[in-house]
């Protein structure tokens, strides 16, 4: 379980008390499953297809025989960092190979380089398809008795921190070279209120970047009775380190009565007005704002304010709050929304459907009957049972390639060598978010549904909260958490 700011709002459609239920079958293990974060799907779920790995087959040379194309994807487009798909970024070799204690970041070091102080001995828990990201909090359950015992023995030796990387969408037992590190934080001793279903609830927070070098337990990923235990070396990129370790001097200096968390955002917040940015973050931040503009032309459901252009960090490091990596997370989560977004879109119609059915079932026509918040497939009519089916084939196909998309470009920024790295690859995929709109705006006033450039976004918002009453319609926006930011 992660936790992160809410950033959107979401306006209810009448029919959002199905919300959970159409989700519940919606959510297929085909989708849902493709990439498995700490929290799995729930077994209550209408599971009706094989998962992704099944769907996805490797050879071995690493090709995919069945890779959704990603969107972003053009063949004239030879700057494109997704351009090789699943290959664009780095993976170590599965720990079912033959020799699978090398990685490709080994492979073009120098054998005296395995020796250097700078690699240290880490526990790995992998955690499915999720990316994190640097100066972010999250919270784990633990239940597994390996993951119990890695717990336990980074509170035995002191360390309370360990790697995570992401999973390979299509092999098992195959992970990123460049994962984040987690120091734990917090850790509540849950077993006796859940029968020991879960051992610890965890809060971490990511303090750097690691890249990974070599499996050195590979067998214990099959036999699982031990936790996998890498060689990497950690990168400290964004500061988090040193300012653990400087914790105490700046303890003894402070004045008891103010809040250290207070000074600090105090100072983060008036580098920001005060940083001077490079002609690069200029380009990115100018990019940034450019796209808004058109998310507000075109009235976007998912969209970020025009506040948030004033607030869009580009710093290096997190000294300067909001910063790069602020944004990137920021970015992540806009991407989440736009995929949970066409999900309820093309979920919609066999909703409607579905109520219709549930109806005519259990309440001859009662507008106030309760209507259940799940139900299995073997309950729905044969021809409804048919259409989910072919709704769930359509959803895997297109949001497959989208959720691929959104996960391989947060890993592609993680792996980036520096923070100019970083900016160059937000700033390509903004742009190509751009590129997107602005084809379709250009659409639109091709077939003569011009944008609405003209109108001043709280009309536009006044319109749509009349219009919900005749014909409601979801509604989401993208907002950082200024007081300007809410449309």
């Amino acid at each position: 379980h992660s936790r992160r700011p809410q950033h959107f709002t979401m306006n209810r459609h009448p029919m959002m008390a199905l919300h959970h239920l159409s989700l519940l079958l919606c959510a297929s293990s085909s989708i849902a499953s493709a990439f498995v974060g700490p929290s799995s799907i729930s077994s209550a779920r209408l599971t009706t297809s094989s998962s992704w790995k099944e769907h996805n087959n490797i050879n071995k040379i690493g090709r995919s025989i069945n890779c959704p194309q990603l969107h972003m994807v053009e063949d004239e487009d030879e700057n494109n960092p997704l351009a090789r798909g699943i290959n664009s970024v780095g993976w170590l070799p599965s720990v079912f190979d033959a020799s699978p204690s090398r990685s490709v970041f080994d492979s073009s070091m120098s054998s005296d380089d395995d020796d250097e102080e700078t690699t240290e001995t880490l526990p790995l828990f992998p955690l499915g398809g999720v990316v994190y990201t640097p100066n972010s909090e999250h919270i784990l359950n633990i239940f597994e008795p390996r993951y119990r015992q890695m717990y336990n023995d980074i509170l035995m030796n002191g360390s309370k921190r360990f790697v995570v990387s992401m999973s390979h969408p299509n092999e098992e037992g195959r992970f990123a070279q460049v994962g984040v590190l987690f120091s734990l934080e917090e850790l509540k001793e849950v077993s006796e209120m859940t029968a020991d279903r879960v051992k610890y609830i965890c809060n971490h927070r990511v303090t750097g970047r690691v890249k990974l070098h070599k499996v050195l337990n590979p067998e214990a990923w099959e036999s699982r009775d031990t936790y996998l235990k890498v060689k990497g070396t950690i990168i400290d990129d964004t500061g988090l380190l040193d300012e653990e370790k400087n914790d105490n001097d700046s303890d003894e200096a402070m004045d008891e009565s103010i809040p250290q968390s207070m000074v600090a955002e105090l100072k983060k917040a008036a580098a920001f007005d005060a940083a001077e940015k490079s002609p690069e973050e200029e380009a990115l931040l100018q990019s940034f704002s450019d796209l808004v503009e058109l998310q507000h032309d075109l009235t976007e459901d998912v969209r970020f304010t025009r506040a948030s252009v004033k607030s869009f960090g580009v710093a290096a490091g997190t000294e300067i709050d909001p910063n790069l990596w602020t944004s990137i997370r920021l970015w992540q989560s806009y991407a989440e929304q736009r995929l949970v977004a066409r999900q309820n879109e093309m979920q919609k119609e066999f909703q409607e459907k579905l109520v219709e059915f549930l109806k005519k079932e259990m309440g001859d026509g009662d507008e106030e009957l309760e209507l259940p918040s799940a139900i299995g497939f073997q309950d729905l009519s044969p021809e409804l049972q048919n259409e989910l089916a072919e709704l769930q084939k359509r959803m895997t196909s297109e949001l497959k390639p989208l959720l691929l998309e959104q996960t391989l470009s947060m890993q592609k920024i993680l792996e980036a060598n520096d923070h100019d790295d970083r900016v160059e690859l937000m700033r390509y995929f903004v742009d190509a978010e751009r590129k997107r709109l602005q084809a379709k705006k250009t659409l639109k006033s091709m077939f003569g549904g011009g944008a609405l450039a003209d109108e001043d976004s709280e009309t536009i918002v006044e319109k749509k909260e009349a219009a919900k009453k005749d014909e409601p319609k979801q509604q989401q926006i993208f907002f950082d958490e200024g007081e300007d930011a809410f449309q």
